[in-house]
């Protein structure tokens, strides 16, 4: 942690943590889930941290995100004529 709050300021938004002294089991438990979703070890465990840390992202149901579209005005759509096809009973 820094000793002075104008230091807080200073403090890079990409900061990078180190973690020493790891089992290999969890280093290749990490590396063979890395490589399951095709990304990183570095990422994986950036997103494993960011997950543990933070939460998981709220989920937004489908209602919430229909609200979110721009209403449009003064658009007209038309429909296209129903052309029907032959169903087999």
């Amino acid at each position: 942690m820094c000793d002075r709050p104008e230091d807080d300021a200073s403090i890079d938004s990409m900061s990078q943590v180190i973690v020493r002294n790891l089992d290999r089991r969890v280093v290749a438990a990490l590396k063979a889930r890395a490589a399951s979703r095709g990304r990183s070890a570095e990422a994986e465990h950036r997103s494993i941290l960011e997950h543990a840390l933070l939460g998981a992202p709220p989920a937004q149901d489908f209602k919430a995100y229909l609200r979110s579209i721009p209403a449009v005005t003064g658009l007209r759509l038309t429909r296209s004529r129903d052309r029907g096809r032959r169903v087999r009973l």
